[in-house]
């Protein structure tokens, strides 16, 4: 499991500069960004170096902001290996409530998963890696 900064933000002009501002500001360095937006307002998901010292700079700033734990798997860089993972997780009965993709470089994406795994988590990430797929850490990232 891995940190994700989630900040709601404002759906105004310049608001996401100034939110990325602030985070280079404080010497955070982003590896990804997603947005869901509504009319009035944006839920921003970042995959940072440190989430907990963005989050605190971020509130010293005024932003609400909150870290959370989700899932990063490591999959193969080439059509349906997104597929395969959630087709994985689907057998193992983990439900998915959101998700986001990046790649690094080469053969090699990385998907970051907000995922319920069940109490036997152990089992569950076992079976991931025996299908093939790589749990990531913060470090690994």
């Amino acid at each position: 499991m891995v940190d994700q900064l989630t900040v709601f933000l404002e759906n105004a002009e310049g608001r996401l500069a100034k939110l990325c501002r602030s985070l280079a500001d404080a010497d955070v360095d982003m590896l990804a960004l997603t947005i869901a937006d509504t009319t009035d307002y944006g839920v921003v998901r970042i995959i940072c170096d440190d989430a907990t010292r963005a989050r605190d700079a971020l509130a010293e700033k005024g932003y609400r902001a909150m870290v959370t734990k989700v899932a990063a798997f490591e999959v193969p860089n080439r059509p349906g290996g997104l597929a395969d993972l959630l087709g994985v997780l689907d057998d193992l009965d983990i439900p998915v409530e959101y998700g986001y993709c990046f790649s690094t470089s080469g053969d090699r994406a990385v998907d970051i998963l907000k995922v319920k795994l069940p109490d036997e988590t152990t089992r569950a990430v076992e079976a991931i890696e025996a299908a093939g797929f790589k749990v990531l850490s913060q470090e690994e990232l």
